[in-house]
């Protein structure tokens, strides 16, 4: 076994793993979320360019550039094409990019045990647990929404009869509805969101039990961590696209370069989940063994 791997990480340890792992391993995780990724971004770009979406820059009337660069990223009939790729990179996405960051999933469990690996290995693999990688992806989502519509609901409701008594009260019981959820479903969708590791190294399926005992004891620390990634992925998709969007404008340039942003963020949180995953799975395997010792020892 890899030493990075034979014991359980501190925040900071996985954050350095998945870093140094994203580095040495660049070139293999980007072509598998390439192969996957890339020719779904070119079919949008091509979409875009039927729907009239300039390559390098879709301008609006005259006047300075910067507001003829605004003005492209009003038009209807650019916004329908953009509305349109956007539309079908989501639909291809939810049944295809899984099977990519199941691949990178793989390859670190892989490196993990010092074991060799190709690129068509992995995806062979991951292929392999293809419908009950959906079956349980297609699930957590109908877990997702009811946890967001429920409480989205019952926010504006109690809010809207507050408001009625008192506009103040309104404000308040719907600040303090909105944080309460949002902590509550932050802690429900960390403690069961280690179902896909689970499906994907065939250690239990839909996966969801087995995640709520992987992330006993962690899950304040896996919040944190999460935490930590949106912010690192948030900040280089927003940094790249205002960057490139004030020269290029709503563009199909635009659009491939900010495609190339997301497969790079997208390798980052799929080897930051890998980590996380197998360090809890490294935890949960040390702390059985313990307990089968303690048992031993009392018997």
């Amino acid at each position: 076994m890899d030493e990075k791997f034979n014991s359980p990480k501190g925040f900071g340890q996985i954050l350095d793993l998945t870093f140094s792992l994203s580095k040495n391993k660049f070139r293999d995780f980007f072509m598998i979320l390439l192969i996957f990724m890339g020719p779904i971004y070119l079919l949008q770009a091509l979409i875009q360019l039927i729907f009239g979406v300039g390559f390098f820059r879709e301008v609006g009337g005259s006047g300075p550039w910067y507001e003829q660069v605004a003005s492209s990223f009003g038009e209807t009939e650019v916004n329908m094409g953009a509305n349109l790729g956007t539309g079908f990179v989501g639909f291809m996405s939810y049944f295809l990019f899984p099977v990519a960051s199941a691949a990178i999933l793989l390859a670190v469990n892989h490196i993990r045990k010092n074991e060799e690996y190709t690129i068509g290995s992995v995806i062979k693999q991951a292929f392999s647990r293809y419908w009950p990688m959906l079956g349980s992806t297609m699930l957590f989502s109908l877990f997702v929404f009811g946890l967001v519509f429920f409480p989205i609901l019952i926010i504006t409701l109690v809010s809207v009869l507050g408001a009625v008594a008192l506009p103040a009260l309104g404000i308040i019981l719907a600040i303090i509805l909105f944080l309460g959820f949002a902590v509550g479903i932050g802690y429900l969708l960390t403690r069961w969101s280690f179902y896909f590791g689970s499906v994907v190294l065939g250690e239990g399926s839909p996966g969801y039990t087995r995640s709520w005992r992987l992330t006993r004891k962690r899950t304040w620390a896996l919040i944190g961590l999460y935490i930590v990634f949106f912010l690192i992925i948030t900040s280089i998709s927003v940094a790249i696209e205002l960057t490139f969007g004030l020269f290029l404008g709503n563009s199909v340039l635009l659009s491939l370069i900010t495609s190339v942003a997301t497969i790079f963020t997208t390798l980052i949180l799929s080897v930051g989940y890998a980590v996380m995953y197998l360090d809890l799975k490294i935890r949960h395997d040390a702390d059985d063994l313990k307990d089968m010792i303690e048992d031993y020892n009392v018997k």
